[in-house]
């Protein structure tokens, strides 16, 4: 007894004080897609760990997708960690087969595949370029990852020439950003299982156990070949069926509305309810010239606010915004909160513009909706889909004799045109009041 009470307390004042006490960082994580993975490196672990990376749990990784699919509640942290997991797997499947891969590149991969989404704002894409004009998640990850490299006295310094493209070993980047990267093959299955969309399926197993290397960049071994006919299907159902579902589409445009209302409103001095991160970027007009520091704002500062943000603070303060003095940023707060959506029309062409000023004056005579604002309630944009990463090489298909060819030309199934075509459509928004 004496012995178990002082082990008590050794265990105690170690942990307190931290003496001699070492972190367990070979943490086992148990996933819903790929059963047990672990997180490879102390380094690793210790970003893994960060705030920045955690705070990912709370941004969900499909936005207002839950609106038609109720299941698609998970978060960009469960994706970067499937993504570092199946970078796990394709390292070693590609020193498997004699491609010389040293510790620091592994690792760098490992670091670069984690951060890969830290850049992304509140709810996803629902408000890329809405929370600083004119910058992509893609800018905010890079700010991050260079504050997080100066934080660690240059750790990061080969991870992020990996990231952009930069390294010699270009495969090493393709295996973040191409076609068939880590990032793509985690969430095309993960958005498929928790949405239940089979058609989104894909064997991410398979399709990494067939990688290979040739100059430099990715190939596929021929035998492979239908499994990755099903990715570039599955890539683009799950667009059409998810991404931009109806939806989706009518949700996200709303929300972006509202965030374009509610920064009129505080460029105009009034005054709205908002957390301290989402009120800088509402009553500040960031731009990509502040990222470097070429404004009144330091990067520092930019970095420490929008790391502040996530999805909790954009649905407090709609839900605040409803009883605002300002009817429209009240109303169309009042319909997302409610799920009151615009109507939407999807089209191969574009809109007339005899069929917007109908629905313009539908506004005004049912609404009574002035002119000023018919904007935020009756617009079209457009949608576009792409088998192909636009700037992406093509699919290479190693071939039994040695050499290599681009899919398009070994597949029973696709010619180029299928693969490098853009298929844009149109939609249209407005109040289900005015049909």
């Amino acid at each position: 007894m004496d012995y178990c009470i002082i082990k008590l307390i050794h265990i105690f004042v170690r942990k307190k004080f931290k003496v001699g006490y070492q972190v367990n960082k070979r943490k086992i994580i148990n996933d819903p897609v790929y059963g047990f993975i672990n997180i490879p490196g102390d380094f690793v672990f210790d970003l893994f760990e960060h705030p920045w990376v955690q705070r990912l749990r709370n941004i969900k990784q499909l936005g207002f997708t839950s609106f038609v699919y109720p299941g698609a509640n998970h978060n960009r942290f469960q994706h970067s960690l499937g993504a570092l997991h199946l970078m796990d797997l394709a390292i070693e499947t590609l020193r498997n087969k004699g491609v010389i891969i040293s510790s620091e590149e592994q690792e760098a991969t490992f670091i670069s595949i984690l951060l890969h989404d830290i850049g992304h704002g509140p709810l996803s894409h629902a408000l890329e370029n809405s929370i600083i004009d004119g910058v992509t998640h893609e800018d905010i990850t890079l700010l991050l990852m260079q504050k997080l490299n100066e934080a660690n006295g240059g750790k990061l310094d080969l991870a992020i020439d990996i990231f952009k493209g930069t390294y010699p070993r270009k495969f090493l980047h393709e295996l973040i950003s191409g076609q068939m990267d880590m990032d793509r093959l985690d969430y095309l299955r993960r958005d498929s299982f928790f949405t239940g969309v089979i058609e989104g399926s894909v064997g991410s197993d398979r399709i990494i156990r067939m990688l290979n290397v040739v100059d430099d960049s990715l190939v596929i071994d021929e035998k492979g070949i239908y499994s990755i006919e099903k990715f570039l299907i599955a890539r683009r159902l799950m667009y059409w069926q998810v991404y931009m579902h109806k939806t989706v589409l009518s949700s996200e445009s709303l929300l972006a509305n509202i965030l374009k209302r509610a920064k009129e409103l505080a460029a105009e001095g009034a005054e709205l309810y908002a957390t301290p991160a989402l009120r800088f970027f509402l009553y500040n007009k960031i731009g990509l010239s502040d990222l470097t520091g070429n404004s009144g704002y330091t990067s520092d500062m930019i970095a420490e606010k929008f790391t502040m943000l996530d999805d909790s603070d954009i649905r407090v303060s709609v839900k605040y915004w409803v009883g605002n003095p300002d009817n429209v940023l009240s109303d169309l707060s009042g319909r997302l909160l409610r799920r009151a959506l615009f109507a939407v029309e999807l089209q191969n062409d574009p809109f007339p513009e005899q069929r917007m000023n109908e629905l313009r004056i539908l506004l005004g005579e049912k609404m009574n909706i002035g002119p000023e604002f018919d904007d935020y309630y009756v617009f079209t944009r457009s949608i576009s889909n792409m088998a192909y990463t636009p700037d992406a090489t093509e699919v290479k298909i190693l071939l039994k004799s040695g050499k290599t060819a681009d899919i398009s030309t070994v597949s029973d199934m696709f010619e180029h045109r299928f693969l490098s075509e853009r298929i844009t459509k149109y939609f249209l928004c407005y109040p289900k009041e005015c049909r």
